[in-house]
């Protein structure tokens, strides 16, 4: 999927954050602007922003490091649609092994958390695709784009009988590594599903756009239920490409050989 570059933040926004003569600089294909110290990214919903700052202000996870929310002068974490996080350094690495066990561990420190409202009033593309590939409800799915494909894989899916949690479902490409720091995450992508769901969605991105070897599905399969939890995984990742405005047929092809490789184990 491709998209046009986003805007960097404006200058009062970063008068907010103490940072108004930085010049920004775009943290690899975005949406963190990096300035000085911080990072920004934008917001489209603010009480899910204000949600995911009060979260990772106070979590703490063995051998992962956290970019702490940053509040605005007036104590603020969101202004003009913008939040700030302390910069990490460090950048992606396909060292997808890690990026599975990172989110394990993440998910092991958010499991007791109550799910947020902004969860069930959610209807942009990925909530849409997060119901389709659930069986909660059926998304208007594009065939040429995965919708075709969805159909065909959906009739071996089976309900989940793994408990759902907090998680974050976007961590693929959101993890930074330094060397032999411990791996990094700024931001949150929230979702209700079990760890073991978010653990297959970065398996999943990483078959289909990242490059990782055949073994990578196999090395996790002492996970519970993981032929159906990578299953769902690749439904949900189907659905957001059927759905949203910027998917293209090359993208796609990297899905189609994800589902090839995970419909064979």
């Amino acid at each position: 999927m491709t998209a046009s570059a986003p805007a960097p933040p404006p200058q009062h926004v970063r008068a907010a954050y103490g940072v108004k003569d930085s010049v920004p600089e775009l943290v690899g294909n975005g949406p963190l602007w990096r300035c000085d110290g911080i990072a920004l990214r934008s917001v489209s919903n603010p009480a899910e922003a204000s949600w995911v700052a009060q979260m990772l202000t106070e979590l703490s996870v063995p051998d992962l490091r956290v970019g702490r929310p940053m509040r605005a002068s007036d104590g603020r974490y969101v202004v003009g649609g913008w939040i700030a996080f302390r910069h990490l350094d460090g950048r992606p690495e396909p060292r997808y092994d890690e990026v599975v066990a990172a989110s394990l561990r993440l998910h092991k420190a958010t499991a007791d958390l109550p799910p947020p409202r902004f969860l069930a009033m959610r209807a942009d593309v990925f909530a849409m695709a997060d119901r389709a590939a659930s069986g909660v409800e059926e998304a208007p799915l594009s065939p040429a784009l995965g919708g075709r494909l969805f159909e065909v894989i959906s009739g071996a899916r089976k309900p989940l009988a793994l408990r759902p949690q907090v998680v974050h479902g976007d961590l693929f490409g959101n993890v930074l590594f330094a060397g032999d720091a411990a791996p990094g995450i700024v931001d949150f992508t929230a979702f209700y599903r079990p760890a073991e769901w978010a653990a297959a969605v970065v398996v999943v991105d990483a078959l289909a756009w990242g490059g990782a070897d055949d073994g990578l599905p196999k090395r996790w399969s002492h996970l519970p239920e993981w032929p159906q939890v990578l299953l769902h995984a690749l439904l949900f990742r189907l659905a957001v490409h059927a759905l949203h405005p910027h998917s293209t047929e090359q993208s796609m092809r990297g899905l189609e050989r994800a589902a090839r490789r995970i419909t064979t184990l």
